[in-house]
């Protein structure tokens, strides 16, 4: 990690509660004006990434189902080049994708992004989900994290492929790229069989930031190799420090140093003086978002407040920094207006923003990594 606090914040959707689209005035998810104003507004405030959540999952008649999302990755490919100096790291369901694919599309939003641009694999685990694709059934969760894991290394190989000098670009000769320094990644897994090269030159920042969920057993093999950022969920100040110390022990068992390797802590907010009697109509329109209250910290009402139970979360090393997921976007609801204008400035000396220099990864004082394929 960097040495310093690090604040990421989701701007997905309609809000992180599954009734927030029901509200009066709710955030459209296909709205990309909507992307554009919010990650303007973290971006302005110093805040070091946003992410935008994607799922494979259909719409469901249920009311407390969460609607269609758009494609994060074009999301935020249509958002990053009119929005500077943040960071924009989009969830990719990896269980019915090919490595190759995801490869090509986040090496392509780190251009457009001039650096900025990271990727969270995650997995699709229902039925619905595979009956999208037709290609297999539902499978459980330590098969799904194996496969994340391979697709993780397949992806990393891929952007590896081309060594840093390849491309040559040589109008009068017509050579584009010299062929010697493309390389085969000659992947052979238990779910892939890939040999490449990739059609897209090495990524500015050679591995564009690679961000895991490390709080679910069966992905934490997978946090622990592959991650540079590992996001965890925690319902108490206490259990996201044993989180944190496990994902700590998990990334030194598997060969790393757990230094360069940063803990965000999901936090779920909502912000200002009638956040409690927004969070009773957010729960009445869909019941079911009360089961899942526990399943993280959360927050409703004033940012000082917030900001204490943050600095109380750093004082304890539960986490390295924080993800924060605004309950609701929309009218009246103050989703990330209230973490820009009011969180930020009550942290006081506990956070201050960080120029952005060169790329997402320095922000987390991450080096760019040479091709493992270069010659030495």
């Amino acid at each position: 990690m960097s040495g310093r606090l690090h604040l990421a914040v989701e701007i997905g959707g309609a809000g992180a509660h599954p009734g927030a689209w029901r509200l009066p005035g709710a955030a459209d998810p296909f709205d990309a004006g909507g992307y554009l104003a919010r990650a303007r507004a973290a971006a302005a405030a110093g805040l070091d990434l946003v992410t935008i959540d994607d799922t494979f999952t259909p719409p469901a008649p249920d009311p407390a189902a969460i609607p269609g999302t758009p494609d994060a990755v074009a999301v935020a490919a249509r958002v990053a080049p009119a929005v500077a100096g943040i960071g924009f790291v989009p969830v990719v369901p990896v269980t019915h994708t090919e490595p190759f694919h995801v490869s090509k599309a986040i090496a392509t939003l780190d251009f457009v992004a001039t650096g900025r641009a990271g990727w969270q694999p995650d997995v699709s685990r229902t039925a619905a989900e595979a009956d999208l694709f037709g290609r297999t059934g539902p499978q459980p969760a330590d098969v799904l994290w194996r496969e994340a894991g391979e697709v993780a290394d397949a992806v990393s190989r891929l952007w590896d492929s081309w060594e840093d000098d390849a491309e040559i670009r040589d109008a009068a000769t017509g050579r584009f790229v010299d062929r010697d320094k493309l390389h085969y990644v000659d992947v052979e897994g238990e779910f892939f069989s890939v040999k490449g090269p990739s059609i897209t030159p090495r990524p500015p920042q050679g591995r564009p930031l690679t961000v895991v969920r490390g709080d679910e057993p069966e992905a934490l093999p997978v946090a622990a190799r592959y991650a540079d950022v590992v996001r965890v969920a925690a319902p108490s100040v206490a259990e996201a420090a044993e989180l944190r110390e496990r994902v700590r022990t998990a990334v030194a068992d598997a060969g790393r140093d757990p230094e360069t390797v940063t803990v965000l802590l999901d936090v779920e907010v909502l912000l200002g003086a009638d956040a409690a009697d927004t969070l009773r109509e957010l729960d009445r329109l869909a019941p079911s978002g009360t089961d899942t209250a526990a399943a993280t910290l959360r927050h409703t009402g004033p940012a000082d407040e917030l900001a204490a139970l943050l600095r109380d979360a750093a004082e304890e090393r539960a986490a390295d920094g924080f993800t924060l997921l605004p309950l609701a976007y929309a009218a009246g609801a103050d989703g990330l207006g209230g973490v820009t204008d009011a969180l930020v400035p009550a942290l006081g000396d506990l956070w201050s923003p960080a120029p952005y220099d060169e790329s997402l990864r320095g922000r987390f004082g991450l080096a760019r990594p040479a091709s493992r394929y270069a010659s030495t």
